[in-house]
This record gives structure tokens, C-alpha cells and sequence, in this order.
């Protein structure tokens, strides 16, 4: 199994004739904790959207590897037919498979799971319903056997009512299980998305903006659970932060991006005294960045 988790080469992305990636080159590393910042507008939420299938490129290659196979996520989304296609059945039969059954959910089911920058559960549903949700490919769906309730069918209930639980714990949101979505504060919200991408079994869990709107109490948490998935779960944490603070102490590498490109990658220490950077987030004159 390849070291690296996932590699994005050459990523663009265009709207009409908004450029919003050019040429955007990152790698994340097996079990590692990697930041994705830059300044507003840089296009760090359109990476996201492009990695985990909201978006499809508009060129360039997204190679994931996870769970024992490496999964071209582009093509898992559905490319359009080239000429070529045509003279080769097996390209025409794999695009046309795509075409018909590929979609955000295969690039779930090969390892890669996400948050949302704005919180999107189920807010009329349970926050122990919104984790069910989220395990719905693992339940037992033949119909005769919820009908007559069969042994089988009670133990995949239990199971992943189990599982959802324990998540809830993880988030420390046991006390909450019950409770609509909807009704939870804002920090037990962002806390709860955090736990339903984590019932998909993801070996990859990308985090937009987590700690948004939080206090720094809520961060502390926050950051606190990030380090468990890492370091107790075994899965690779890949987020996007304007908190430098939480940026700096959690993250094993950092991505600068500024206007759809990457400018600078490192360890948080190289980032904190990248000039470009710095020029990035502050502003600088014309000429002062090349000084």
C-alpha cells in the first residue's frame, strides 16, 4: 500500500471562464494530520468539493488509495465519452458503468468521507437517526426480513445502532442521542457531521472549516478529537482552518493556497516563516513579494 493516501496532480477547475483551480499539485501522507489554508476566495472549498465528488474537474488526476485499492476519483464520477472509447470496449463499458452508476457515493465507498463548511444534518432526525442514515448501505434491506423481523435482520440493527453510539461517544454526545439535530448548539452540530462521516468508515476524513464559529473552549474539544481519529482510529485528517492557532499545533503538514495554486507546502514551522505567505494573508505592494 502506497505511503500516500492521495495525490492530486495538475487539478483545474473552471466556471465558464472563472479559473478558479489552475494547476493545483498536493499529496497527503498515510496517517498524518495535513492543513489546507490560504486566504478567502483562494479555493480551498472547490479542492475539497473536486476531491470528494460535489464537483468534477475539469482536469488534471485525483489518485485515492484506500482500502487495499486505488481509486481514480475522476473517473468514479462519470467522464465524458472520448473518441477514443469507441475502439476500446473495455474504456467504453468502464465509462459507460460510470456514466450510469458513479456519483459522490462511490467516492465515499472507496475510503474518503467529508464535512460540510455549513452544517448539513438531517435536522428533524436524531442525532443517533443522522448516524443510521449515514450507515444505510451497511443495513439489511431485504424487505421480508424487516417484515418478519428475522434474527439477522436484529443483529445488522444492533450492530449498527452500536456503532453509532460508540461514534456519539467519541464526540462525547452520548447524553444527545435522542435529541433533534436541530435543537443541539452550534459546537454539538459541528461535532455530530464530524461523527456521521466517521459511521461511513472512511480512511480519509476531509474537514471543512471544523472549527468555525466555535470558542476556544469548543476548539480545545475539537482538536482533541481530531488527534483521536488520528492517532486511536488510524484514519488520515485532511482540513481546511482559518484558526493558525489550531492550524499550527495540530497539523503534521501544511498546503498554502492563493488564487487556485499552490504557493507553499511544508511543516507548519517553514509555513509560519514563508514570506509568500506571509504576503498572502497580510498583502504586500507590488514588488515587495519578489524582495
Amino acid at each position: 500500500m502506497s505511503d500516500e493516501i492521495l495525490r492530486v496532480e495538475h487539478l483545474m477547475m473552471q466556471f465558464g471562464g472563472i479559473k478558479a483551480l489552475k494547476d493545483v499539485n498536493l499529496s497527503v501522507k498515510r496517517g498524518s494530520i495535513t492543513a489546507l489554508i490560504g486566504p478567502n476566495g483562494a479555493g480551498k472549498t472547490t479542492v475539497f468539493n473536486c476531491l470528494t465528488g460535489f464537483y468534477t474537474a475539469s482536469g488534471g488526476h485525483i489518485a485515492l488509495h484506500a482500502r487495499e485499492r486505488r481509486t481514480n476519483v475522476i473517473q468514479v464520477l462519470g467522464e465524458p465519452f472520448q473518441a477514443t472509447d469507441f475502439f476500446n470496449p473495455v474504456s467504453f463499458v468502464r465509462r459507460l458503468y460510470y456514466k450510469m452508476f458513479g456519483g459522490t457515493h462511490q467516492v465515499n465507498r472507496a475510503g474518503l468521507a467529508r464535512t460540510f463548511q455549513n452544517i448539513r444534518l438531517f435536522k428533524e432526525m436524531t442525532a443517533v437517526e443522522n448516524l443510521l442514515v449515514a450507515q444505510h448501505m451497511e443495513a439489511n434491506r431485504n424487505l421480508l426480513a424487516g417484515i418478519f423481523n428475522t434474527p439477522g435482520f436484529r443483529r445488522t440493527e444492533e450492530r449498527l445502532l452500536k456503532n453509532a453510539f460508540y461514534w456519539l461517544g467519541v464526540v462525547d454526545l452520548q447524553d444527545c442521542a435522542n435529541r433533534l439535530a436541530g435543537e443541539l448548539s452550534y459546537g454539538q452540530q459541528r461535532r455530530l457531521e464530524i461523527a456521521r462521516a466517521m459511521c461511513t468508515g472512511p480512511e480519509l476524513i476531509c474537514l471543512d472549516e471544523p472549527a468555525a464559529g466555535l470558542n476556544p473552549a469548543e476548539t480545545i474539544a475539537l482538536t482533541s478529537i481530531i488527534r483521536t481519529l488520528r492517532d486511536k482510529h488510524g484514519v488520515t485528517v485532511l482540513l481546511i482552518e482559518h484558526d493558525m492557532g489550531m492550524v499550527m499545533s495540530i497539523s503534521d503538514h501544511v498546503i498554502v493556497l492563493e488564487h487556485g495554486d499552490v504557493i507553499a507546502q511544508g511543516k507548519p514551522t517553514d509555513i509560519q516563516n514563508n514570506q509568500r505567505v506571509i504576503a498572502a494573508y497580510l498583502g504586500a505592494e507590488e514588488g515587495e513579494e519578489a524582495a
